[in-house]
């Protein structure tokens, strides 16, 4: 089992956590339990599957969780476009945010590949 704690993607998508925290504190008191909420939520999750991914024993479990972590960075990436559509984040704040996302959702992409491609018997 990996120690999902050196996992880069891992490391980054935990500190995209308060960076998304301090972007939506400044949302209305209206979408403080609504929309920026749901980013927060979906912005922990991403973290936290990749941690639940590294401690299962399969190679098709690890990639699950994986997959529900990349599902989540979608999330972010679709409620900050929405954001950035109701003028509740910055422009340059949301593309900086979206691209740190495409990162995250890239890597994930290339831990879920190598998950599917390894052999069964084969484990880190």
């Amino acid at each position: 089992m990996a120690d999902f704690k050196e996992l880069l993607v891992w490391q980054r998508s935990r500190a995209l956590v308060p960076t998304l925290y301090s972007a939506t504190g400044n949302f209305p008191p209206s979408e403080r339990t609504g929309l920026a909420t749901q980013i927060q939520r979906a912005s922990v999750s991403i973290s936290a599957n990749i941690a639940e991914g590294s401690a299962r024993h399969s190679l098709r479990d690890q990639a699950r969780c994986y997959r529900i972590a990349l599902a989540s960075a979608r999330e972010v990436e679709s409620l900050l476009l929405l954001a950035g559509d109701l003028y509740l984040i910055h422009s340059r704040r949301r593309e900086q945010l979206l691209a740190e996302l495409n990162q995250i959702q890239r890597m994930l992409s290339g831990l879920i590949r190598s998950c599917v491609r390894r052999p069964a018997t084969s484990r880190r």
